[in-house]
């Protein structure tokens, strides 16, 4: 009888040793085609899926009772889910507000938009924390801070404390602006051109001086932190 029980305990490590094989390989594999962000910089929906996936291979890899295909369907569902999300996001400025949420801007001009702060559930000592992390000490030496929509805060220094020492050598320099997205894979965002007080007529004229025909043959065009008209187009990127 003790033989018996040994050989049928070491089956089931086997199996268990099987299980957690094809199981770590399959997570792998799923991760890689998600993509290469890091945990910090996963969107809200992204970090869900990893937590789902992980939670969905632990349990056939415990319990041998439960078949293996009762854990691989549900992860390749969630796969398909979130490409299907990463695409809608590319072809539709809704669908990432929806789901990844805007940046929020929570110093403008030195300012703390406490607004902001509150509706991120965001604290004073939080923010001063990251802001000194990124070696920034004083309020009135930033222009802008920004919360991204990965967690991360982005710091838009005043122009004359950048590193090129402008204000050492008396050079005049005008303030960076945040970047304005204009065109996403070939939709012109209106509300950016009413924000920086353009219209589409105004936007066709400058992609006609760059001998664009259409829109849709823009995959990215945007205003930079200088004014400047920079684009991407569709086939650049094939």
């Amino acid at each position: 009888m003790n033989v018996q029980i040994k050989i049928k305990g070491s089956d089931f490590m086997f199996i268990v040793l099987i299980r957690a094989i094809i199981l770590y390989f399959i997570v792998v594999f799923i991760m890689r085609i998600m993509g290469k962000r890091q945990i910090g910089q996963l969107q809200p929906f992204e970090l869900v899926i990893a937590l789902m996936v992980s939670e969905l291979a632990a349990m056939p890899m415990q319990n041998t009772g439960i078949p293996l295909s009762h854990g691989i369907i549900p992860i390749i569902t969630l796969l398909v889910l979130q490409v299907l999300i990463s695409t809608l996001q590319l072809k539709s400025e809704t669908a990432r507000i929806v789901f990844c949420g805007k940046p929020s801007i929570l110093i403008e001009k030195g300012k703390i938009n406490i607004n902001e702060l509150k509706n991120n559930r965001l604290n004073i000592n939080d923010l001063l924390e990251e802001l000194r992390l990124k070696e920034y000490y004083n309020l009135e030496d930033i222009e802008y801070a920004i919360l991204e929509t990965g967690g991360q805060i982005s710091i838009i220094p005043k122009s004359e404390l950048e590193p090129a020492t402008r204000k050492d050598l008396n050079i005049k320099s005008s303030q960076d602006m945040l970047p304005v997205t204009l065109i996403l894979d070939g939709k012109v965002n209106n509300k950016n051109l009413k924000i920086i007080n353009k219209d589409r007529s105004w936007l066709n004229n400058q992609l006609n001086k760059k001998k664009i025909l259409s829109t849709d043959q823009v995959f990215l065009a945007l205003l930079d932190s200088k004014g400047k008209l920079v684009y991407q187009l569709k086939k650049e990127g094939k």
